[in-house]
């Protein structure tokens, strides 16, 4: 079980690290030019091949420019024959439920310490717990501006359970707080309600619920013998539309007893996973990269998804995660000096592409990037650029610079500018409307509620331009 950590715990636990764990260097008897060969003639490509071309060749230490360029043609062109020229992008809204939280994840700075939540405690923190009642607001005041997707991802907090049944089982233990990261409600200034109400709530309009990671689904489980697949059939009931493939960082477990000591192991995830699918449900898979691990490690982690894909065909989209170092505990006791280079984040979504063969989708992120930087991704093999968001507080707290907020304008604009098509699509790609530049201004048409009007009219972003510029968008 997971036990409770709080973030002084966090803290001295990166403090401890030295930045030295004994990993692998790329290893391999694959040559650049066989790797290379083989994506141009569409031959399946191992997990060799994967490290000689995010590496640009393990014959030579650093990234070869005109060997990266190489790799990015190809992934370019494969993109184009996958799924031609259009650029989709959502209508969606981000409502995390709260940032209480006592897994100590040292590369995230998204969650306050649970024990800060309690009622009694005088902790000054900047964290959050949304009740059902508010969750529900939030998603009704979306569907009027024509949101069609709600994504929650949250903190793992000790008073959250799947449902009464599960708040008994978890109350029954002699010691629930450390046998199972459990105090009841009553503790906490406020009720998160069950992960049974929070989706119930959520579902409202017809908006499809995107949300409870593996990570999540375990913590909705633990304590018990419930299946994972059990769990998702009870979400999928409350109103639960598909699963977001997070909480996998990399997914290889040496990477993770470092970086996330506290969280499942890579085979917990897959099961997640499949018990997720095994519930009729649409997954998502991530990887986030760049902080201790090494192209061998981003490499096994592609085979661990195009595994499950073969297995299972319902990934939806890969969504490469670049690691924002700022606020973390990796970077504040010197583990990490940074997170990974544009060069490299070009790599990882162009060997994607390559690799993934099995998964139509590739996502750039301009939350992660910036607008100038991801729309350079687009041409590295990716196809989707994420979604309008209307609040983004994970990365934003880990020390993101570019805003919370995109609108249809603003996509249609980007998208023509480096001549690709702006498509409007839903969470599972199903339904898609090509939109027309010419007529603008531009708004969500696939929602229940969309009629085309503009999102948020008079809501300036906050961040850099795509020029590096302070600039704000009058959406």
């Amino acid at each position: 079980m997971t036990p409770a950590r709080d973030s002084d715990a966090t803290d001295r636990d990166a403090a401890d690290l030295d930045g030295d764990f004994g990993f692998a260097e790329p290893s391999t008897d694959q040559s650049f030019e066989n790797a290379l060969a083989k994506a141009r003639d569409g031959s399946r490509l191992s997990v060799d091949d994967a490290i000689e071309l995010l590496a640009t060749g393990t014959d030579a230490d650093g990234i070869d420019p005109i060997r990266k360029e190489q790799v990015l043609e190809l992934a370019d062109r494969r993109r184009r024959e996958t799924v031609g020229d259009e650029v989709t992008f959502v209508a969606n809204l981000n409502n995390n439920v709260t940032t209480a939280c006592n897994t100590g994840c040292l590369f995230c700075n998204f969650k306050d310490s649970a024990h800060a939540f309690e009622a009694d405690s005088d902790a000054d923190h900047a964290g959050f717990t949304k009740t059902p009642a508010e969750s529900r607001a939030i998603v009704e005041d979306a569907l009027d501006m024509g949101v069609y997707e709600v994504c929650s991802v949250s903190g793992l907090h000790p008073a959250l359970a799947l449902n009464e049944e599960h708040h008994e089982i978890l109350r029954s233990y002699d010691d629930p707080e450390s046998a199972v990261n459990y105090k009841p409600p009553a503790r906490y200034a406020t009720d998160p309600g069950t992960y049974l109400e929070q989706i119930e709530a959520m579902s409202v309009g017809g908006i499809h619920v995107h949300s409870m990671t593996p990570e999540e689904a375990y913590h909705a489980a633990r304590g018990t013998d419930w299946e994972y697949e059990t769990v998702y059939r009870e979400l999928a009931d409350a109103g639960l539309d598909s699963a977001p493939g997070t909480a996998a960082e990399i997914l290889v477990d040496e990477v993770r007893d470092v970086i996330c000591p506290g969280k499942i192991r890579t085979g917990d995830w897959v099961d997640a996973m499949e018990g997720a699918m095994a519930a009729g449900l649409d997954t998502t898979a991530t990887m986030m990269y760049g902080h201790v691990e090494t192209v061998a490690h981003r490499a096994e982690h592609l085979g661990v998804i195009r595994d499950l894909q073969d297995r299972t065909g319902q990934i939806t989209e890969f969504v490469p995660l670049s690691f924002i170092h700022q606020n973390t505990p990796l970077y504040r006791h010197g583990v990490v000096e940074s997170g990974p280079s544009r060069d490299e984040d070009e790599l990882v979504v162009a060997v994607a592409r390559l690799f993934l063969d099995n998964v139509d989708h590739v996502q750039a992120s301009w939350v992660k990037s910036g607008d100038a930087h991801g729309l350079k991704l687009l041409n590295c093999g990716a196809d989707d650029f994420m979604g309008t968001i209307l609040s983004e507080e994970i990365t934003k707290r880990a020390g993101g610079e570019y805003g919370e907020y995109r609108s249809f304008d603003d996509y249609v604009e980007m998208i023509t500018a480096i001549g690709r098509v702006p498509v409007e699509r839903s969470t599972d790609y199903r339904s898609r409307r090509r939109i027309d530049p010419d007529d603008g201004p531009h708004g969500p048409r696939l929602g229940p509620r969309a009629d085309g009007t503009p999102m948020l009219s008079d809501r300036s972003n906050e961040g850099p331009a795509p020029d590096g510029d302070s600039a704000s968008a009058d959406d």
